[in-house]
């Protein structure tokens, strides 16, 4: 009998605090260079929202960390799973940042978050592995990908993989860029099945670097003069942008042709919300690989209320249309989807999961 992973169980953290574009008016805005943007804020923040779709992001509470808000994820995916978190055999916690704290930008991984985690949750099973992965905004997708392949081999039943972030305590507030950033959490419960019809059908993974490993990278404030050395995400929006458009499209591509589908047979394409503008032209230039023209709603869309919270928009996403709070999208029994994202490494990956 053959072995599929299928994820049992959905559960997502997402902050309370609602920080809306007006937020950012009175901020003091530069380039990379250090020079003064020569525009309103209004200018600015409109031109902002049309590229994006972010109207507004979340952000955790100031007495919040990172690994905090992926104990609350991780307990309601377990629960949604109906498992006893004593029989998971991995825990896997993807993240960039560690558990960042209000008013510093250093991260802790120490213990890794994943041991934070599986800690909080009281499990006392040492043979219950918890780790981190860092491997950008893909992160999460990665570790449902290595959960699969514990699976396959053998060597697990059921593993756990968060996604979280708190990329507000990290972005530098004379950076425009800082306006696409939001915290959250989300994970799922990955188990073992026999001759299951639903789980993963195929994946797909690439990281490029010869020109493209630095194109998102830590760096020091816009604002140049004083004594801050303090280190912020930084981006270079543009060649991520036509990097992405390029690059996502194949991946997409190949991780369907490895399924043995067809184009035809996808439902929707769970997406990494990162920029409404290129997630939408990621999208469509992959249909125009099969000569097709985009399908209306194929492509689920959280990022005008939420933000970008790296790793856990695909979680948060999926979780968001599986209960029905994202209006005009459902998914059924049987659906085919397509879960990709792309981001710092430069990594690319794809699932293809039947739900």
């Amino acid at each position: 009998m053959a072995t599929r992973a299928v994820i049992t169980g959905w559960g997502t953290y997402i902050p309370k605090n609602e920080i809306k574009n007006e937020h950012f008016s009175n901020h003091e805005f530069y380039d990379l260079e250090g020079n003064p943007l020569h525009y309103d804020n209004e200018v600015i923040i409109s031109k902002f929202h049309a590229i994006t779709g972010i109207q507004a992001r979340r952000y955790a509470d100031d007495d919040a960390i990172n690994s905090d808000l992926a104990v609350v994820a991780a307990q309601r995916a377990i629960e949604h799973a109906g498992i006893d978190p004593e029989t998971l055999d991995y825990i896997i916690f993807a993240h960039n940042f560690g558990d960042v704290s209000t008013g510093s930008t250093q991260g802790d991984m120490l213990p890794s978050l994943g041991s934070k985690v599986k800690h909080a949750l009281k499990i006392a099973n040492p043979n219950c592995v918890a780790y981190d992965i860092l491997f950008g905004c893909p992160g999460w997708i990665e570790g449902v990908i290595q959960a699969n392949l514990f699976i396959k081999a053998g060597d697990a039943k059921k593993c756990l993989v968060i996604g979280g972030e708190t990329l507000s305590r990290v972005v530098d507030p004379h950076d425009r860029d800082s306006m696409i950033y939001a915290d959250g959490a989300g994970a799922c419960v990955v188990e073992a099945k026999e001759d299951a019809e639903s789980g993963i059908l195929a994946y797909a993974s690439q990281t490029f670097t010869l020109d493209e490993a630095y194109y998102l990278f830590y760096g020091t404030t816009n604002k140049k003069g004083g004594e801050d050395n303090t280190k912020y995400i930084k981006m270079y929006g543009r060649k991520i942008y036509e990097f992405a458009i390029t690059n996502v499209p194949k991946a997409l591509q190949l991780v369907l042709e490895k399924s043995g589908l067809s184009i035809d047979d996808v439902k929707k394409v769970f997406i990494h919300q990162a920029n409404e503008k290129m997630d939408e032209a990621i999208v469509k230039r992959f249909y125009r690989l099969y000569k097709k023209p985009m399908p209306e709603g194929v492509m689920p869309m959280t990022i005008q209320k939420l933000g970008n919270s790296s790793v856990a928009t695909i979680p948060t996403l999926i979780c968001s249309v599986l209960t029905g709070q994202v209006e005009g999208q459902e998914i059924k029994p049987g659906d085919i989807a397509i879960f990709a994202s792309v981001g710092a490494g430069m990594n690319v990956n794809a699932i293809v999961y039947r739900f």
